[in-house]
């Protein structure tokens, strides 16, 4: 069984989403996963926003200017007067539920169930116009088989056994439609995956039903070389390894969130990331294989900061590394990067929320200099320690940009430097004409 995922753009319209059988065979076993009508999300987030802030003007001004669209979705999507009615009636539904909480005590247990309407809706929307043209199908509710633990993690056996469950009770149909992002907690209460949403959702089931390959179905034909925004020429990359991958997307890869290739790598199961647009691009296949003397592509990751403390009590003194990754800890601020030096350690993050109460423990051990409008420049292929050249390669293309950090050797996929943000563009272009 295949398990296909379409992001919002590729079901943002009625014609797009008509357009998925393109590319879905209802004759094949496979499990589709649908994300929410693009700007759906957004816009429901903004719901929830007002109705945590008390506007419930505002979050009637915004709910019905989402409904009047989703009309005029019916209206274009559907062509029968049975149809119509089954996509009226949906509509009419979840909008009535969302207007509901307008007269009830609005907390963030509200707030997710407003958020998992997106994809109730365009699942359910889509399995309606299936039943119109003649396609059978099976709509799969993902809150009856998709669960996280209490400390936000998915549970895997959970999710196969039930899942399992739930296909079992269909022996003869091929085609299973089912929500990304939306899950219970541990609760029992409507929740989300968060990291990685919908590629997440797909690659869990991929792995928990042992799945013969997970697609990952956006608007651009696999990932690239480089920033294709930024840099001329860029090219799809026909082959990572689930390390490369994740490295790609941890620094910058908006096609795959880094957390969504971990359930498909733990249990062998092929990745492959293709183009609605373009149903016939190669894409790129993600598997454990990892080419070697390669380097595949280059990522930028934005909005970094970076903190270097100096403190001389750090000379030959162990147990300093870990109070100083306590005080990061403590205010739950992931490090992307980090080097030290005899008296110094310096490090970088992108969530500054506490940035100032992390500055503030850290003076206790010394001298604290904070930067910012940083950049990560992630350039990943074949840097294991057999390899020769190819970091050599990388730092003759920027040697005329000034470098904050290096990190090398921690990884044998990846090197990544620190830059200003205004050298990113000039490091990229420059990285990319000498490496490729």
């Amino acid at each position: 069984m295949k398990i296909l995922k379409f992001g919002g753009t590729s079901v943002g319209s009625p014609e797009r989403m008509k357009s998925l059988l393109n590319i879905i065979n209802p004759k094949e076993k496979q499990i589709v996963v649908l994300s929410a009508v693009s700007g759906t999300t957004n816009s429901l987030v903004e719901i929830s926003q007002a109705f945590l802030d008390g506007n419930k003007r505002t979050a009637k001004d915004l709910t019905d200017a989402l409904y009047e669209k989703y009309k005029v979705f019916v209206k274009e999507l559907f062509t029968t007067e049975e149809g119509l009615k089954n996509g009226r009636d949906l509509i009419d539904y979840h909008f009535t539920l969302i207007g509901s909480y307008a007269s009830e005590l609005f907390t963030p247990v509200e707030e997710k169930i407003i958020l998992a309407q997106g994809e109730l809706l365009s699942t359910a929307l889509y399995h309606f116009y299936l039943a119109e043209i003649g396609v059978k199908s099976v709509l799969l509710p993902a809150l009856d088989f998709m669960k996280i633990d209490e400390d936000n993690e998915p549970l895997v056996e959970y999710i196969g056994s039930h899942l399992q469950h739930l296909l079992n009770a269909h022996p003869d149909k091929t085609l299973f439609i089912t929500q990304g992002y939306i899950c219970r907690n541990a609760f029992g209460e409507i929740d989300n995956l968060r990291r990685g949403g919908s590629d997440y959702t797909a690659s869990l089931i991929g792995a928990a039903i042992r799945a013969d390959e997970v697609q990952i179905w956006t608007d651009i034909d696999g990932m690239h070389n480089n920033d294709p925004r930024i840099v001329k020429g860029t090219k799809p990359i026909a082959q990572l390894s689930f390390e490369e991958a994740a490295e790609l997307a941890y620094f910058g890869a908006k096609i795959l969130h880094p957390q969504s290739v971990f359930p498909a790598q733990k249990y062998k199961i092929p990745v492959r990331l293709l183009n609605t647009m373009e149903p016939s691009a190669a894409g790129t296949l993600i598997t454990h294989e990892s080419e070697k003397n390669q380097i595949k592509s280059i990522a930028a990751k934005d909005g970094i900061t970076s903190i270097r403390i100096q403190s001389s009590r750090m000379l030959l003194a162990y147990g300093f590394l870990r109070k100083v990754f306590e005080i990061f800890e403590r205010y739950k601020t992931p490090i992307d990067m980090i080097t030290t030096s005899e008296v110094a350690v310096s490090v970088t993050i992108d969530d500054t929320r506490y940035l100032a109460d992390i500055v503030k423990a850290l003076e206790d051990f010394g001298s604290v200099d904070v930067g910012t409008d940083q950049s990560i420049i992630c350039v990943v292929g074949d840097f294991s320690y057999e390899s020769h050249g190819y970091a050599a390669r990388v730092f003759e293309a920027i040697k005329h940009i000034s470098i904050r950090m290096i990190s090398y050797g921690a990884s044998h996929y990846n090197i990544s430097v620190l830059v200003d943000t205004s050298d990113k563009t000039e490091a990229l272009r420059s990285l990319h004409n000498r490496l490729f």
